[in-house]
């Protein structure tokens, strides 16, 4: 099923806000929290768009911030430091279980992994 990037983020948002919560840390600047945040990343899987791609889509269009209640778009290098910490696979497993089967497939797709940096080792 051929689903709208802007309905697949707000599925990702609505699940996220079931099964995250706010901060990772008590500590957090409190710019964002984990809950668009989630959301922008599932919707870059989807886009194939790399991070900062992404943050081009959002400075360009303010369907997609308003739909997530973005105030201002997450620089590029916050979606990549974010992207570890949500998209582990206990998390993952979390918010796909509240998430409907058919967009659930853009969160448990393997991603390709990147040859290793350096040149053989020797």
């Amino acid at each position: 099923m051929t689903q709208s990037p802007l309905r697949l983020a707000e599925t990702a948002l609505a699940a996220a806000r079931q099964t995250l919560p706010l901060y990772a840390s008590k500590f957090s600047r409190q710019d964002f929290t984990q809950h668009p945040l989630f959301a922008l990343l599932v919707l870059r899987e989807f886009l194939k768009q790399d991070y900062r791609g992404l943050e081009q889509l959002l400075r360009d269009g303010s369907d997609r911030r308003q739909a997530l209640s973005l105030a201002k778009v997450p620089d590029h290098s916050t979606l990549q430091k974010a992207a570890p910490r949500l998209l582990e696979k206990k998390r993952l497993c979390r918010a796909s279980r509240a998430i409907p089967a058919e967009s659930a497939t853009v969160l448990t797709a393997p991603r390709p992994t990147p040859p290793p940096r350096g040149g053989p080792s020797g």
